[in-house]
């Protein structure tokens, strides 16, 4: 078991929320203080060296055009904390490819930074949100192609090492490609990328890579992991999946006291009940397929949008989208997850959302760190699930499912 501390900078020094119709992609930069900012940005830098101090790893990612998460390059401060950091892992999730030009400049940038950390990126790689494609002006329909013929060719990039080659593909065309430097990792890197489909996670398991999901509460990350089981089997791969191949992020916070803890968790909930956003950008046509888009007409729901009519440490905690509260109830919360979605190696925590001041910040951080993380890598080593989900039936779930927590 792997414990990543993860924060998105967010700014939350916001207007009224009923002053502007989206938190993300047309809110006006007037409202972004560069004072503030540079605070923030320094703060967090620090926030996640003490969480490498309290032994735990390292996790950003990026998002453009929001306040929910002011670092619109991570490559840029992933080589900060490349330099800064000694010894803890570095993942980003991620590089958003299907809305990136040149994939060959990300093989580079990732190289560069695995180079400079001596052997400690874990190099993730995103599709991107629904929220991302204004901003990059890109189209919505066949990113799914896009993102992986980018990742074959970064990983050939990272493994080519006898000389240029050339690449004519659908969506990419480069006649020389021979980067330097070549990654400190071989033959590359450890992938990672990250969905909340069934589908899409079958598609990773499928390669192997390891599987992200993001706040997606029980029954999601259930569907998500046994997606990326079925792409594992499909492979021809035997045995089950090793339990390091799959990981969960949630929101987290522990603290000495229920009451602390409590306070502290109420702050981070600003990560979701802030995000205000219009449906025409919260769902472009063309990302989701038709009948994910029909799903949604009839009443399907993501965890996160009926969580949202019911915000609250409680309900977030009953969802499975948070851990909050004292370090025994922690543990306890986190087994109950652990054990409904059949094994998970990585907790992706985010432990700073809104107006979490540093303070808190970091004795969440710590108090994690001393007494939860222990009791985790001691009752759950990196081995393989006891989990292992039979041949789908004829509604595409397995038999001999998890029934509930």
């Amino acid at each position: 078991m792997r414990a990543w501390h993860f924060s998105e900078n967010a700014y939350p020094y916001l207007p009224p929320a009923d002053t502007y119709s989206s938190i993300r992609v047309t809110l006006p930069n007037k409202v972004y203080d560069p004072a503030k900012g540079a605070d923030l940005y320094h703060r967090y830098i620090d926030e996640w060296l003490i969480a490498e101090e309290a032994g735990l790893d390292i996790m950003l990612n990026e998002h453009h055009q929001t306040a929910t998460c002011v670092d619109p390059a991570a490559p840029l401060m992933l080589a900060i904390l490349a330099r800064a950091s000694t010894k803890a892992r570095l993942l980003i999730l991620g590089n958003p490819i299907s809305n990136r030009r040149q994939p060959v400049r990300i093989a580079e940038e990732m190289a560069m930074v695995d180079v400079i950390s001596k052997g400690r990126l874990e190099a993730g790689f995103v599709r991107g949100v629904p929220y991302e494609i204004l901003p990059a002006n890109s189209n919505p329909v066949r990113m799914n192609e896009r993102h992986w013929e980018a990742l074959d060719l970064i990983v050939k990039a990272w493994t080519t090492q006898d000389g240029p080659f050339s690449w004519e593909g659908n969506f990419f065309h480069h006649r020389s490609v021979n980067i330097w430097p070549r990654p400190w990792q071989q033959p590359h890197p450890p992938i990672w990328v990250s969905t909340t489909s069934p589908s899409g996670a079958f598609a990773v398991g499928e390669r192997g890579y390891v599987q992200a999901t993001f706040l997606t509460g029980f029954e999601g990350t259930r569907q998500v992991f046994d997606g990326y089981r079925r792409g594992w089997q499909k492979a021809g791969r035997k045995g089950p999946v090793p339990i390091d191949r799959l990981a969960y992020a949630a929101l987290v916070y522990t603290a000495p006291t229920q009451k602390e803890a409590y306070a502290g968790a109420e702050k981070l909930l600003w990560y979701v009940t802030a995000n205000k956003v219009p449906p025409h950008i919260a769902n472009p046509p063309g990302y989701v397929p038709v009948a994910a888009n029909l799903a949604m007409m009839r009443g399907a729901e993501h965890p996160l949008s009926g969580f949202k009519k019911n915000a609250s440490v409680e309900a977030a905690i009953e969802s499975g989208l948070m851990f909050a509260g004292t370090p025994d109830q922690v543990a306890a919360q986190f087994k109950k997850v652990y054990d409904y979605v059949g094994g998970f190696g990585h907790l992706l925590i985010m432990g700073q959302a809104g107006f979490l001041e540093h303070a808190d910040t970091v004795l969440g951080i710590k108090t994690f760190a001393r007494e939860v993380y222990p009791r985790l890598q001691e009752a759950y080593p990196d081995s393989t699930p006891s989990y292992t989900p039979k041949a789908a039936d004829g509604t595409g779930k397995f038999a001999g499912a998890y029934s509930g927590p």
